[in-house]
């Protein structure tokens, strides 16, 4: 299949797609620009909203607003405060503090628990680490010694888990404790050979589909492990995936590309592949 282009190269680094089911839009971030991107399907307009110095990823409060992983932690935003003034003031919740780290990539439990995880700037490997915010906005870790924290997502029931370490050239999944959050055996899902796996999402038929940057390409894998679809891109570096009912919208990136190459990288695109999608699970503090 042959995904198309929605969107102008809007983003520099685009990430980490989700449905704002309460708006109708889907939102994404621009990275390393600290930017919230918009993009209403109907109208085809995106806005943008710089909100930090990095916006890694973002996901709905069960309440109204957003949770947003940024450089070195956590915000949370009140309902409208991405389109607000900007003296409008997040909480900040701190996760770590090493030097050299950020954060990457997250996703939101069936409990309502947010996970992000880290990666240092030049790629080293083990300097990772996943954590958790729990609704009562204390953080957890949850696996350390990653190279790059990236996609995550889990089953409807909440007792597994699909990863991302992107320079394992993996996607892992794990069984997990729907009471605690906690992941345990590891195992590995499918080995990627064409590409570096980035972001990922889960359908309703328990498919499994992974952005793979560099190979210009998204992948779905059904229930035990087998490719069974192709989504071709005209750039080759997919970032990230989300469903928005029957319609998959596919995040690029810029970066690492030579001035005037690739000229619709950055840009949002679309397929319809002909399965549907299950609505994110929100963040519930």
């Amino acid at each position: 299949m042959q995904a198309e282009q929605v969107t102008d190269a809007c983003a520099e680094h685009g990430e980490g797609p989700v449905w704002d089911t309460a708006e109708g839009t889907l939102r994404f971030v621009d990275l390393m620009k600290g930017a919230v991107l918009t993009y209403d399907p109907f109208t085809s307009r995106v806005t943008r909203r710089a909100v930090s110095d990095v916006a890694a990823a973002l996901r709905p409060r069960r309440d109204g607003g957003w949770v947003l992983a940024t450089e070195r932690g956590f915000a949370l935003l009140d309902p409208g405060d991405l389109d607000a003034p900007d003296e409008a003031e997040p909480v900040w919740i701190e996760a770590f503090t090493e030097p050299g780290i950020r954060m990457n990539d997250g996703g939101a439990d069936p409990r309502g628990r947010f996970y992000c995880g880290t990666m240092s700037y030049d790629q080293e490997p083990g300097r990772g680490t996943l954590y958790r915010l729990d609704p009562d906005r204390s953080v957890h870790v949850v696996l350390t010694d990653l190279a790059v924290s990236n996609g995550l997502s889990w089953t409807p029931d909440g007792t597994r888990a699909y990863f991302v370490d992107s320079p394992t050239k993996r996607v892992d999944v794990f069984d997990v404790d729907p009471s605690s959050g906690d992941l345990h055996d590891r195992r590995e899902f499918v080995a990627i050979d064409q590409g570096t796996p980035d972001g990922l999402t889960i359908d309703a038929d328990g498919g499994v589909w992974v952005a793979l940057y560099g190979a210009g390409a998204v992948h779905r894998y059904d229930s035990s492990g087998r490719l069974d679809l192709v989504v071709e891109l005209p750039v080759s570096q997919p970032t990230s995936c989300a469903f928005v009912d029957r319609d998959l919208f596919v995040t690029t990136t810029r970066e690492n590309l030579a001035e005037g190459a690739e000229p619709q990288a950055g840009a949002l695109f679309h397929v319809r592949p002909g399965v549907r999608g299950l609505t994110p699970f929100p963040f519930a503090g």
